[in-house]
């Protein structure tokens, strides 16, 4: 898609949202089910991916680990973030890698230490990029590239997170 064809497709969401604010506020929505063996099945809307035990927590390495899943779900948002933003500013992009590690220290994980937090605690993003785009234009796609990408903003900046029982 180039530039003209993405502006084609976004102006008229944009002219929504600039003229009813609250048009653009969106909830988007995830759906799981216990499953056997210590698993949650995931309903994405278009596949079930099933998710178990990593295995430094006692699972098998079969069922998709959920930190893996919220890596991939980062790589996924950078990916096409970058890929819309350099067709909006004109880089063309011949090909792309984009892969992201984090670092768990699972002692919080399985309660083995209290001093040690549950959770990430160093997530790194990273980007390959084939293209002839100049230095300067490469730090204007990253840059624009981590300024939009909504799963980065949301990890990096943090949001409340509650949790509700429903009986």
């Amino acid at each position: 898609m180039n530039s003209a064809e993405l502006k084609k497709l976004q102006a008229p969401l944009k002219e929504k949202y600039r003229d009813g604010p609250e048009s653009a506020l969106i909830t988007l929505k995830a759906r799981g089910k216990i499953g056997e063996n210590i698993s949650c099945k995931i309903d994405t809307g278009r596949a079930f991916i099933e998710a178990g035990l990593h295995p430094a927590t006692g699972g098998t390495g079969m069922l998709a680990c959920s930190g893996d899943l919220l890596l991939e779900a980062l790589v996924a948002c950078a990916g096409v973030t970058l890929s819309a933003v350099a067709s909006a500013i004109g880089i063309e992009i011949t090909d792309a890698n984009i892969h992201a590690e984090g670092d768990l220290d699972f002692r919080g994980t399985l309660g083995v230490s209290n001093e040690v937090s549950v959770g990430f605690i160093a997530i790194r993003l990273f980007f390959t990029l084939a293209t002839r785009a100049t230095a300067e234009q490469i730090k204007t796609l990253i840059k624009l590239t981590e300024r939009y990408c909504v799963v980065y903003q949301t990890l990096s900046k943090g949001v409340p997170v509650e949790i509700f029982y429903n009986e």
